[in-house]
């Protein structure tokens, strides 16, 4: 039996803080105890961590990645090595990336191809969601299998017509099939056909800057299809989830959805809380590294996403981790704003950047927990096994250190792409050491883990529901 014991930290999950020690046996979270007691100093180990000053942490769980997407043309520069070693470094311990189903091609197709792509590769645990292409009779039934195996939730996009777009129908069919499997529908919510007609508007007038991308896809059209989601969902008694909510619109359409009573949540995003339309009309190309959909807003849509955290009308951060480098990829739109590969790298910042609202008073320390432990736990079934410290968890613990300070930037981080999103941005605390299941991943800021260490993790259904 390997046993480690973490000594004199303050112990944060979603529900308390308390100044207790952390008794790890094989992996697992055996006990706490508070700090200086005889109960803690009777336990002995082969490996004391002290963390004296520090934060005890669950480490992230990440419900929002996608490593190795083919989009555009090109591919997520980070793979599933390079990834989950950057979301070690972050804090993250678990991620839920996206297994992706082919129009003409079975929902097992796709998620043997991510399996294949992940497997032996993972710095960390990791699970997969699944989205659907291709809504036939074929598909609907291949749901039911995969929520048995352990696949619980599944996305469909509103946007991208042509690529991964279903049309309303296929939306209801995907609902209704997941109101009675147990599973639980994802949503890209914007309005993507009305988008590519303001897109070939915009190019029409020699409107091709990056900038264009956020005044295309309007606010109002991610608010349209967050309602018309919320709206089919309750046709058809299923649950919803709708991911990288962006726009004040779409939060106020989530919170008169949840005051009525609906199992309808909502994701935020890294980049809507702290970048903006600003970042999207940089001089130059250098707008196109903050080229993401929804797109960025402008600065004003922020107060209502931190609200909407602090109100609970917004439940859970992800990153949509889905980085592409600015030579080579992003640079595949000069000339035209819509051949820029959407995505933003993040997944090595998420901990760090909500540490930073804890201390700009935005949110709690046990809401930071909540938001990006937690509850994407919980939402995609995998609480108590992933995000808290509590007997019987895994033993994902991050040691943070609250007083260290740091600048974030594309020459020390350790994401695969060739720019920062946050670069020059100063933060206030950073993860010093790093347990998966109580082996050392990151050791007082060195690497000490290594790929295949991550395996796969099958879910349960969301446990909002039960």
């Amino acid at each position: 039996m390997s046993r480690t014991v973490i000594r004199g930290g303050l112990v944060i999950t979603a529900s308390d803080e308390i100044h207790a020690d952390v008794l790890i046996e094989d992996g697992r979270i055996a006990a706490l105890a508070a700090s200086g007691t005889p109960a803690a100093e009777a336990w002995t180990a082969e490996k004391v961590i002290d963390a004296t000053g520090k934060y005890v942490i669950p480490g992230g769980v990440d419900a929002h990645t996608h490593m190795e997407l083919p989009f555009g043309g090109t591919f997520a520069s980070d793979t599933f090595e390079t990834g989950t070693r950057a979301a070690a470094w972050g804090g993250t311990t678990t991620i839920v990336d996206f297994a992706v189903q082919s129009v003409g091609h079975t929902l097992r197709e796709g998620l043997d191809a991510w399996h294949a792509k992940a497997e032996g590769n993972c710095a960390i645990d990791y699970a997969f969601h699944m989205i659907v292409s291709d809504v036939n009779q074929e598909t609907l039934k291949e749901m039911d299998l995969l929520v048995e195996e352990g696949v619980t939730s599944f996305k469909q996009f509103m946007a991208y017509p042509g690529v991964f777009y279903s049309d309303d129908g296929q939306i209801l069919r995907a609902m209704q099939r997941s109101a009675e499997n147990g599973g639980l529908i994802m949503m890209h919510a914007e309005n993507g056909i009305a988008i590519d007609v303001l897109v070939e508007q915009a190019l029409a007038r020699g409107e091709t800057d990056p900038r264009y991308h956020g005044e295309v896809r309007k606010a109002l059209l991610e608010a349209e299809a967050t309602h018309r989601a919320i709206k089919l969902a309750q046709v058809a008694g299923a649950p919803l989830y709708v991911v990288h909510v962006s726009a004040m619109e779409a939060v106020a359409e989530l919170a008169r959805a949840r005051d009525e009573g609906l199992n309808v949540f909502g994701e935020t995003c890294p980049q809507y809380l702290f970048l903006s339309t600003d970042n999207l009309a940089e001089p130059g190309f250098e707008g196109s590294k903050y080229v993401c959909s929804t797109p960025l807003r402008p600065r004003e849509h922020q107060a209502k996403l931190w609200q909407g955290l602090r109100t609970n009308d917004l439940q859970v951060v992800s990153t949509d981790h889905c980085p592409f480098c600015f030579v080579g990829q992003k640079e595949l739109g000069r000339g035209d704003f819509s051949k820029i590969p959407n995505g933003l790298p993040g997944v090595e910042n998420r901990m760090d950047l909500l540490h930073q609202a804890v201390v700009d008073g935005h949110i709690s320390r046990r809401r930071w927990i909540e938001i990006a432990c937690a509850t994407p736990a919980r939402m995609f079934g995998m609480y108590p096994k992933k995000g808290t410290i509590t007997p019987g968890a895994d033993a994902d613990v991050v040691i943070y250190d609250p007083h260290a300070e740091q600048t974030v930037s594309a020459d020390t981080h350790h994401m695969n792409v060739d720019y920062s999103a946050y670069e020059g941005k100063r933060i206030t605390g950073r993860v010093e050491t790093v347990l998966s299941r109580g082996v050392p991943v990151i050791t007082e800021r060195e690497y000490t883990g290594r790929a295949g260490h991550g395996v796969y993790t099958p879910r349960s259904t969301c446990q909002y529901l039960n």
